[in-house]
């Protein structure tokens, strides 16, 4: 018996390989896991608390709906259907519609996307990592140092003008990115996915219940949820459009990979709803955990990354069991990086596997080898290589405006393309097994709604 005919789970459509997530709750978490990452944890309550609280966040549900999560049922689509990696998956699909095979190009820029997304990913998660260690040491509750906003922001600053740090953490959080990622779907990331996810829930949780009881909460809730619509300007839908797009992973082979692992039975409908529930409402209670204990001591919301690592442990530091509530911040901004470099990290390695039929862990280990070298680049504009090298940006500033601003709406744009019209009803009935009545409003919306959506991203981008 040939490998593609061997049944996993009782699904006769398995992938070969036989990787298969054990149900639709694992792909849920294992995509919310992609989607949910730093970002979420500070920039979308601040860009929602500044356009409008309530009003922006349903303009935000508005755009999920009717441009994230279309997006997110192609790519879960795609996967699923083939069981292939990015690049195979369009070269399948388009050969069964009599498309060009030039469409693989998609999924490779997808595969790209994704691999240079983590090249400096891991450098911001190692970050995380470190200001996890220097809180737990006592490094901000240290008796007799006095801990201001220089204190906290000379500490951040040394870290980025030391490249010799910079490496040693992101070298330990990529190499616990690759042992993940070299034990396999269900040992590695399936596994590491069941405990990481619902950690990071419990984790929110805890900190909100400490934020409440110690910061300023009624204010943090004002700030997120009362409606102001005089502040929906035409800027703040433009903030919208775009964080809904970049929130959901879409556009980096992240979630055609996963789908590839996903259940037949799983509805793709239902599963995108879900996976844009949860990205949402993490968003959202992040807020709640990190706003009340922002407006208690008088702080900027808007600060971005100094928001994190120079006035919360400043914060930290003038609260009553800082030190330990301070560890598990940072080390829950550790795992909502890692649940995110997890899936970026899986497509580089499923498509090495099957394009040059290599071993799990050799295709891991590679990528883990380049991974690391093209890091050097983002460490190194932090410090001694701090100079334009393309449009006036640094190499890490290009790196993320590239991807951000060029790939993403590129390839966001040429999949609705692709499954609006290169793809013909039998691809479409292939993608939406368990979801035939969604195929007809997923074609307009994807012909039609989604392009528009990509063209007012490009459009406030530039």
């Amino acid at each position: 018996m040939s490998a593609e005919n061997i049944t996993y789970n009782g699904q006769a459509d398995a992938p070969a390989n036989n990787r298969i997530w054990r149900g639709r709750l694992t792909f849920v978490m294992a995509a919310a896991g992609s989607a949910v990452g730093l970002g979420n944890l500070w920039k979308f309550p601040y860009i929602a608390g500044e356009n409008g609280g309530g009003a922006f966040v349903l303009v935000y549900l508005a755009c999920i709906l009717l441009f994230g999560i279309p997006l997110l049922m192609a790519e879960i689509g795609i996967g699923r259907a083939t069981r292939l990696n990015a690049v195979d998956a369009f070269g399948n699909l388009a050969g069964k519609a009599g498309a060009s095979k030039g469409w693989k190009a998609i999924g490779g820029l997808a595969i790209c996307t994704s691999y240079l997304i983590l090249s400096f990913y891991i450098v911001v998660a190692g970050w995380c990592l470190y200001y996890f260690w220097i809180t737990a040491n006592g490094t901000f509750n240290t008796a007799g140092t006095t801990i201001d906003t220089a204190f906290t922001g000379g500490t951040f600053e040394n870290l980025l003008g030391d490249p010799v740090t910079l490496i040693i953490f992101s070298v330990i959080f990529l190499l616990i990115t690759f042992s993940i990622i070299s034990s396999g779907i269900e040992k590695g990331i399936e596994k590491a996915i069941n405990w990481l996810m619902p950690s990071l829930m419990l984790m929110l949780a805890v900190l909100i219940g400490y934020s409440a009881a110690n910061g300023n909460f009624e204010a943090a809730v004002d700030f997120l949820f009362s409606a102001d619509f005089s502040k929906l300007s035409s800027e703040a839908i433009f903030i919208a459009v775009g964080h809904s797009f970049f929130t959901l992973s879409l556009a980096s082979a992240a979630i055609i990979t996963y789908g590839a692992y996903m259940p037949a039975n799983s509805s793709i409908t239902k599963t995108a709803f879900a996976v844009a529930g949860i990205d949402t409402l993490v968003a959202l209670t992040a807020g709640l955990a990190i706003f009340p204990l922002v407006f208690q001591y008088g702080l900027e919301p808007g600060a971005g990354p100094g928001l994190m690592f120079i006035s919360l442990p400043l914060i930290f530091s003038d609260m009553p069991y800082g030190q330990l509530f301070g560890s598990l911040f940072f080390f829950m901004l550790f795992i909502a990086a890692l649940t995110s470099a997890i899936s970026l990290m899986e497509p580089t390695v499923a498509w090495l596997e099957r394009r040059f039929n290599l071993r799990r862990k050799t295709a891991a280990g590679l990528t883990t080898l380049s991974l690391w070298i093209v890091s050097l680049g983002t460490v190194f504009s932090l410090n001694i290589w701090n100079s334009p090298v393309f449009f006036g940006k640094t190499f890490f500033d290009a790196l993320d405006y590239l991807t951000a601003n060029v790939f993403m709406s590129f390839g966001a744009m040429a999949t609705a393309v692709f499954c609006g019209f290169a793809l013909r009803q039998p691809q479409l009935e292939a993608m939406f097994s368990t979801d035939p009545k969604a195929i007809p409003v997923f074609r307009v919306v994807i012909r039609y709604v989604v392009p528009a959506f990509v063209a007012v991203l490009v459009i406030s981008a530039f």
